[in-house]
């Protein structure tokens, strides 16, 4: 699918990648929320690995807790794969650079396709994890459900309403969704850096109605403290570059 986007994003004043121009991957992420908390940014780098350094805005590292419908997942030369190319999926994930490039680090990524987590945890050495999980907008809300069974047990619940769109998002928006880029761990602990476009995000107000969550702490970090920041986007069209060394 082709999609517009430009050959330079600027994301927190720092110029990212151009497009990927030849994906191993395409997927559509729709009725994406980002649900993210302030962190001491001491606590988050410490659970990150060496040669990559936790992005902080305004003083704060952010993770997030991000509930979405993974659609059409396809590969080069194949049509989106059936059944296993859409899914719910939760994220725990936080906000990393490396000499200057900015991404997303994942602590976790809940989906209920037991193939596709052995796959992605192979291929991309990405913490995919398998249980139980569902997704759906239902008029102005948001509802979703993990319980994870593999390769450890936990669970979120969380049920958000829908609001205006945010016309104007603010640096603090940009932050936490402007990203071009994942970076994960590979053989022998080596780091990789994967590219990623799509479009412009399309973000609206969010709150939260009900939200009892245990991914984040499984993850290693802790309980989440304050007032969450709270967004929404229905989605955008998704292109993933070759993984290479970063």
């Amino acid at each position: 699918m082709a999609i517009g986007v430009p050959k330079v994003h600027l994301v927190s004043h720092v110029v990212c990648p151009a497009p990927v121009k030849h994906p191993v991957m395409k997927q559509q992420w729709r009725d994406l929320a980002y649900v993210h908390w302030r962190y001491d940014p001491a606590v988050v780098q410490a659970l990150l690995p060496e040669g990559i350094e936790v992005d902080t805005f305004d003083g704060s590292a952010w993770v997030g807790l991000i509930p979405f419908s993974m659609r059409n997942i396809s590969f080069p030369f194949i049509p989106p794969v059936p059944y296993f190319g859409s899914f719910p999926e939760v994220n725990v994930r936080t906000y990393v650079k490396q000499n200057g490039v900015p991404g997303v680090w994942f602590f976790s990524l809940d989906v209920n396709r037991l193939i596709p987590a052995f796959f992605a945890r192979a291929t991309y050495f990405i913490p995919y994890c398998w249980g139980s999980a569902s997704h759906e907008k239902v008029g102005e809300r948001l509802r979703t459900a993990v319980k994870r069974r593999w390769p450890s047990r936990s669970s979120t619940q969380i049920e958000l309403t829908l609001g205006e769109e945010i016309k104007e998002p603010s640096d603090l928006a940009h932050f936490l969704s402007a990203r071009w880029g994942l970076y994960s761990k590979g053989f022998g602990g080596r780091l990789r850096y994967a590219p990623v476009d799509h479009e412009q995000w399309q973000l609206y107000e969010a709150n939260i109605v009900h939200l009892n969550d245990h991914l984040v702490t499984a993850a290693g970090l802790p309980a989440p403290t304050g007032e969450a920041h709270v967004m929404f986007s229905p989605g955008v069209s998704v292109r993933i570059g070759k993984p290479r060394k970063a």
